[in-house]
């Protein structure tokens, strides 16, 4: 056990079906860790193939090219001016990186409560008075595996844009749309940063049952998103699909979109 564990530990507290559910989460990986400008970290179950995961799909979407976790799992933004990328990006990691929330990231694979990412608040075991705020984002990287669908659709939904919502979440204190057919304040952030980037942008925040497999007599339910992609040169939207199996990943339930 090293130093830093004696910090004390985190609960991760959520609503669930009327119940609260209560996780323990580990202790923070290094003091700095809480410091001003020190406020995404990964927890220490976090691999090193999933941290470098994250830090690739930030670096090619804020156009940071120094981007990366320290070996203390804080994530740093590095001295290199950007190349390209998403000036937004840059601007809403800027400003997680630096107030007064602490966002822990966790690898949830194969969990069948996250479908994708979520985030979800966090409460201090002690001494909750002297500690900032805290926020879990978990990530389920099994489930961007099990994708499928149109190239330049799957351009715009990784790991590193599902991150990009959770902390909008909560650094913006921003909330999902509940209505079919809209995007919400979060994705339409999220939508900014694909334009910068010059890839398709998100349709809609709600997925739906893939036409043909509603009925029950189906075992694959498979679900799909949409995006959209403009031409410039003729100025038309094209309409692109993922598709995913809802039995493996999830996603039938609005509730857990």
């Amino acid at each position: 056990m090293s130093k830093s564990n004696k910090k004390g530990s985190l609960l991760l507290a959520r609503a669930c079906g009327g119940f609260l559910l209560l996780l323990a989460v580990c202790a923070l990986a290094d003091a700095r860790a809480t410091s001003a400008e020190d406020r995404i970290v990964c927890r220490a179950q976090v691999s090193a193939v999933r941290r470098a995961e994250v830090a690739a799909r930030l670096r090619e979407i804020t156009g940071w090219g120094a981007l990366d976790f320290d070996e203390d799992g804080v994530l740093r933004f590095g001295d290199a001016k950007p190349a390209g990328g998403s000036q937004t990006a840059r601007e809403l990691l800027s400003k997680a990186a630096r107030g007064g929330n602490l966002l822990l990231l966790e690898d949830a694979s194969d969990s069948a409560a996250v479908v994708f990412s979520r985030v979800v608040e966090g409460r201090w075991t002690k001494d909750e008075s002297k500690r900032p705020p805290a926020f879990v984002i978990q990530i389920d990287f099994a489930d961007f595996a099990r994708l499928t669908g149109d190239p330049d659709a799957l351009a715009s939904f990784n790991v590193g844009w599902a991150l990009l919502h959770e902390i909008s979440h909560a650094a913006n204190d921003s909330e999902d749309t509940r209505r079919a057919g809209a995007l919400g304040d979060c994705e339409q952030l999220i939508n900014r940063m694909r334009r910068e980037c010059g890839l398709a942008e998100r349709a809609e925040y709600h997925f739906h049952v893939f036409p043909g497999t509603e009925r029950s007599e189906f075992k694959t339910r498979y679900v799909r998103l949409a995006f959209e992609q403009q031409k410039p040169s003729t100025n038309k939207k094209r309409r692109l699909w993922l598709v995913w199996d809802a039995d493996r990943v999830g996603g039938l339930d609005w509730h857990k979109q």
